[in-house]
């Protein structure tokens, strides 16, 4: 069977607001956005950035963020989730794929959102290396319904599409780097479980 010429992902995150003396940063896809409060999480918690990834790792059948970044590993306390992108990309490419489109909507009832919109447009197309056209970004309100509703953080919703960038033995060498990568992320996320179930089992 011809395997097809274009993959599609879905990704999907949520964050809850950090306390105002917490001192965070509100970042969403790479951009500071002025508010009095940051989302709470491991790395900037750049909930627009995390669904992007899942979308992008989940075309590729590559696993999802959690893999490759676990909470669990301190260097990654604090880290601009940009990298993770810059990851994703670089992991897709090695499969033979190539960003088609990305398409993004926040989920949050403050702060208001689409004037910063085209700087995190360009921002998203200059870490994806593709053109801003490609890159759709929207945000919503649930009216108040909801945790995001009651302002008590923001969700995320990501669609990616893939296309093949190359063919024949050239996509072969390339899935084959992919999946080594993966297998690699996988191997080191169960070797930290693994380490934590015996640590545990001591005390």
């Amino acid at each position: 069977m011809e395997e097809s010429r274009t993959r599609v992902g879905i990704g999907y995150d949520v964050h809850g607001f950090a306390p105002p003396e917490a001192g965070r940063a509100l970042v969403l896809g790479g951009v500071a956005i002025p508010h009095d409060r940051g989302l709470a999480g491991h790395s900037d918690a750049d909930v627009l950035s995390h669904a992007l990834v899942d979308a992008l790792l989940g075309a590729a059948a590559l696993g999802d963020i959690g893999t490759h970044f676990p909470s669990s590993e301190t260097r990654w306390a604090g880290a601009p989730s940009t990298a993770f992108l810059t990851h994703a990309l670089a992991l897709v490419r090695a499969g033979g794929w190539r960003v088609g489109n990305v398409d993004a909507t926040i989920v949050a009832e403050h702060p208001r959102l689409s004037p910063h919109v085209p700087a995190i447009r360009a921002r998203l197309a200059e870490v994806l290396e593709v053109e801003v056209g490609r890159v759709s970004v929207k945000s919503k309100t649930t009216d108040g319904l909801g945790f995001t509703g009651r302002n008590e953080g923001m969700a995320c919703y990501a669609v990616a599409l893939l296309e093949r960038a190359v063919a024949g033995d050239e996509l072969e060498a390339s899935w084959r780097r992919a999946r080594a990568m993966w297998a690699t992320a996988c191997h080191r996320s169960r070797s930290r479980a693994s380490a934590g179930r015996t640590r545990a089992s001591r005390r």
